[in-house]
């Protein structure tokens, strides 16, 4: 197996030569009876090691400098420049074809507990921080070969919003670390929340879950679906990445597009700083 270089150690000057962060060719084994390789903008996970427990998310991550707050709000424009693209993970992904159908088969669920209802909502809304206190933008991106779908957002949300959402996130693995979930479509799921960890350097805080709900109709085959959620804070915009599908959903690509939508975003911030 031949390795393509290896990725960049610095963010540079431009948006557009973020993606160098993460670019590199890997294969990886997983329990499969032909291993696949990694998206070309997904580097191979490094060996394992003994992690420490880790803090909370308010707790790993800075609080909100006076620099953040004098960042300039970001217009459509700039939001749309920070977002990642098909061209980030080469082929099989390409340009979302509109939303899963899951999301609303699976994904609109309820149950009694308040914060694993929550939670439900927050995976079908996307909007862990409420909705942007200004400009937005998205991007959706479809994995052709494994049917899993990732969509990214950014905007501006309130950064104390943001911080308690990103405490709050970080206490569901232990709160709703597996419960039963109602849907209309597809019966009764089988719920299960994992916390994902996202590199240190992804933002100024953040907090990821995996979360995976088993079930169907009665007389179907259940059916497993993976849905990483990701949320970051930058500066005093945020990005909210969802990656999921019934197939293979890998966390490295969570990790790997995380890190990169929020370097992007900090890189186009800066850039506008610069220009003020």
């Amino acid at each position: 197996m031949t390795r393509a270089p290896a990725r960049a150690r610095t963010l540079l000057a431009s948006a557009l030569s973020v993606t160098a962060l993460l670019i590199t060719a890997a294969c990886v084994a997983y329990d499969r009876d032909v291993p696949r390789a990694l998206p070309q903008g997904v580097s191979e996970p490094p060996a394992e090691t003994p992690p420490s427990p880790p803090p909370s998310p308010s707790a790993s991550s800075s609080a909100v400098t006076d620099t953040e707050r004098s960042t300039p709000v970001l217009n459509d424009e700039q939001l749309e420049a920070a977002l990642i693209t098909a061209a980030d993970l080469g082929p099989p992904w390409a340009a979302g074809q509109g939303a899963a159908l899951w999301r609303d088969g699976t994904l609109k669920a309820t149950t009694d507990d308040g914060d694993c209802r929550r939670l439900l909502e927050v995976l079908y809304t996307e909007e862990p921080f409420g909705a942007p206190a200004g400009p937005r933008a998205s991007v959706t991106l479809d994995d052709t070969a494994e049917g899993a779908q990732l969509r990214e957002q950014v905007g501006a949300h309130r950064p104390d919003d943001v911080e308690r959402a990103l405490v709050w996130l970080g206490t569901l693995p232990e709160k709703c670390g597996s419960f039963r979930a109602e849907t209309a479509r597809s019966g009764t799921q089988d719920v299960e929340v994992t916390e994902l960890r996202l590199p240190d350097t992804a933002g100024d805080a953040r907090a990821a879950l995996r979360v995976t709900l088993t079930g169907g109709a009665p007389d179907a085959v259940p059916a497993r679906l993976t849905v990483d959620l990701a949320a970051i804070r930058v500066g005093e915009d945020a990005v909210v990445l969802t990656n999921g599908g019934f197939g293979e959903v890998r966390a490295e690509v969570t990790r790997a597009m995380a890190q990169l939508g929020a370097d992007r975003l900090a890189e186009v911030a800066r850039q506008e700083r610069l220009r003020v």
